[in-house]
């Protein structure tokens, strides 16, 4: 029998309650999936969600890198948390859809804005963070100034809530964790894109987490040191990984993925050393310095002159 229903305060005629119910029920499902951050299953287990290329904004959430979260038979591990609250409540909405295991780490590869932002969402009894040696070093230096400059850019409302919570299991050299019949081997570096880098290998599906040690399509961001970077990349390129979760940019097969990255940093440093044995100065290194590479990547005119300076902070004193 067809009624006349009140709906959200519009009267609906004909529709019966039972069929009025169902599309209540399926809306209300919508709603809660769209509160979800969408994530791909990249490897059994494994699920990343890709960021947008992008600089972190009000409209995007901050979500520009790439997160995700690996299940074991017991429990769940997180890499990185995103670029806001909100993007890390997303992420763990996401996970409980999948999983009810707990969450017993959340990994941070480095300590870069976009990566921690959202990590209050996981503070919990028994969540362990884990990140490099260096990190909490790092965090107490910078983060309030990242909390500050990003309240400024994104908003109060979206960075209300956001707090960066340091890790307390630190990783200097290797490290293993069990998720229960899964093992991951997280690795820190020596200073290249930050100096506190850190890999997260996913030993049965051999998926590597790289973090910002290795950007694709988005232009390589230098925070730490050009030369060491490069020697990294060689190290790298020795993992036994048969696929690679960039910082930023697609899920790529390992290690392929590092050409491009390799091609730009090396031509930074070639024209750096160039412009320093002439003479130039670093404001020509910023203007000048990696310009064959500008039709390659995306935001190259927000972070090139960056990097050269950078860059030509480092060669000079060679």
């Amino acid at each position: 029998m067809a009624h006349r229903v009140s709906v959200h305060g519009v009267s609906v005629p004909g529709v019966s309650v039972l069929a009025l119910l169902v599309v209540f029920a399926t809306s209300t499902l919508s709603q809660a999936q769209q509160q979800e951050l969408p994530v791909s299953e990249v490897a059994p287990g494994i699920f990343v969600h890709t960021g947008k290329t992008a600089l972190m904004t009000a409209g995007n959430d901050g979500a520009t890198a790439n997160i995700g979260f690996i299940i074991g038979e017991s429990a769940v591990a997180v890499v990185d948390t995103g670029g806001s609250l909100r993007e890390g409540q997303r992420l763990l909405a996401a996970i409980r859809t999948r999983t009810d295991k707990p969450v017993r780490y959340v990994i941070y590869t480095h300590g870069h804005p976009d990566h921690i932002f959202g990590g209050a969402a996981f503070e919990s009894d028994g969540t362990v963070f884990v990140g490099h040696r260096n990190l909490p070093r790092a965090l107490a230096a910078r983060g309030q100034f990242y909390l500050d400059a990003f309240r400024r850019i994104m908003g109060a409302q979206l960075m209300d809530g956001v707090r960066i919570i340091p890790p307390t299991r630190l990783v200097e050299g290797t490290l293993k964790l069990d998720l229960g019949g899964r093992l991951l081997t997280l690795r820190s570096w020596a200073a290249a894109h930050s100096d506190n880098d850190l890999s997260v290998l996913d030993e049965q599906t051999k998926t590597l987490f790289a973090g910002d040690l290795v950007f694709l399509t988005h232009i390589p961001v230098l925070d730490g040191r050009l030369r060491g970077w490069l020697d990294v990349i060689d190290e790298l390129n020795a993992l036994p990984a048969e696929r690679v979760v960039p910082g930023h940019g697609p899920v790529s097969a390992w290690p392929g993925a590092l050409a491009d990255q390799r091609r730009y940093l090396e031509t930074l440093a070639s024209d750096v050393r160039k412009l320093v044995a002439r003479g130039a100065s670093i404001t020509v290194a910023a203007d000048t310095a990696g310009a064959t590479e500008r039709s390659r990547w995306q935001l190259f005119d927000d972070y090139n002159a960056r990097n050269a300076t950078t860059a030509f902070s480092e060669i000079e004193w060679e």
